[in-house]
C-alpha cells in the first residue's frame, strides 16, 4: 500500500484538485492507495472536501511543516509513503513509477520535478535566487517518496526545522541510502504540477527583490519569516471578512 501525506492549512480552494489527480493515479495503477490530509488550523471547507474524497484525516495544530508531515506519516498504513503539498496535482503514472523504481532496489526514495501552473520572468528569476541552495545539496524537492520503515529509520521531518524541512529530509534519506547502495533520485516520467499562489500573494519578484528574506527562509530558523510565507497565510474566506 502506498500512503499519500498532505498537509491542509486552509486549502479549500486547492486540494480538490489535488485529491482528484490521486485518484486518477489510482484508477490508473493497481497498487491500493490511502490519502492522509493532515488539517492544521482550518476554519474553512478543507476537511469536508478531504472527506468527501475519502481521505483519513489526522489533526496537527503546530506551525511546524516537519511535525505536520510527520503525524500524517504517524498514521500512514502503507509501506510507501509519498509526501505531496495540498496546492500541488500529480500526473496519473506516479504511483507505478515509484513502485517500480524501489522494487528495483537501487534507489532509496526521490523526490520530484516541478512544473509551475504559470510562468513569468518575474518567477523565472525568482526561482534562480532559490536553485543555488538545491544545487549544493543536490537533490529535488516538491514531493518525497521512499519506503515507510526507511522513513522511519531517519527519523522523518526534522522538527526543529520551521522551514526547508523537504530539502533537509532529502539530504538525510540520500546520505541514509548510501549505506545501503542505493540512490536518490528524481521521478522524471513523473512530475508534480503546483500553483503559484505565493508568487499571486507576494509578487512574481518577491524572492528576487528580496534576498534577505530568503536567506532567512532558507535558514530554517526564522520563526518570523516561517510564519509569514507558509503558517499565518490568510485564507480567500478570511480576507472576504
Amino acid at each position: 500500500m502506498i500512503s499519500v501525506i498532505i498537509p491542509a492549512h486552509n486549502e479549500e480552494k486547492y486540494i480538490e484538485r489535488c485529491l482528484k489527480s490521486i485518484d486518477a493515479a489510482i484508477d490508473y495503477s493497481s497498487e491500493d492507495v490511502e490519502k492522509i490530509v493532515v488539517l492544521n488550523r482550518c476554519n474553512d471547507g478543507t476537511a469536508n472536501i478531504a472527506r468527501r474524497y475519502g481521505s483519513i484525516i489526522v489533526n496537527e495544530d503546530a506551525r511546524n511543516l516537519a511535525k505536520i508531515r510527520n503525524s500524517g506519516a504517524a498514521q500512514a498504513k502503507g509501506d510507501i509513503i509519498l509526501t505531496i503539498d495540498a496546492d500541488s496535482w500529480v500526473t496519473k503514472t506516479v504511483f507505478t513509477e515509484i513502485v517500480r523504481l524501489l522494487k528495483t532496489g537501487k534507489f532509496i526514495g526521490g523526490g520530484t520535478m516541478i512544473v509551475p501552473e504559470r510562468f513569468s520572468i518575474g518567477i523565472f528569476f525568482s526561482a534562480l535566487v532559490i536553485m543555488p541552495f538545491l544545487l549544493k545539496h543536490r537533490v529535488s524537492a516538491g514531493a518525497f517518496w521512499c519506503y515507510k520503515k526507511d522513513f522511519d529509520k531517519i527519523g522523518g521531518f526534522n522538527e526543529n526545522l520551521l522551514s526547508v524541512e523537504d530539502v533537509d529530509f532529502a539530504v538525510r534519506l540520500r546520505e541514509f541510502g548510501k549505506k545501503y547502495g542505493k540512490r536518490f533520485t528524481t521521478l522524471r516520467r513523473n512530475f508534480i504540477y503546483t500553483s503559484c499562489r505565493k508568487f499571486d500573494q507576494f509578487g512574481d519578484w518577491f524572492l528576487f527583490k528580496n534576498p534577505k528574506f530568503v536567506k532567512s527562509i532558507l535558514s530554517g530558523k526564522d520563526l518570523k519569516s516561517a510564519d509569514l510565507f507558509y503558517y499565518n497565510v490568510r485564507s480567500e474566506s478570511d480576507n472576504n471578512k
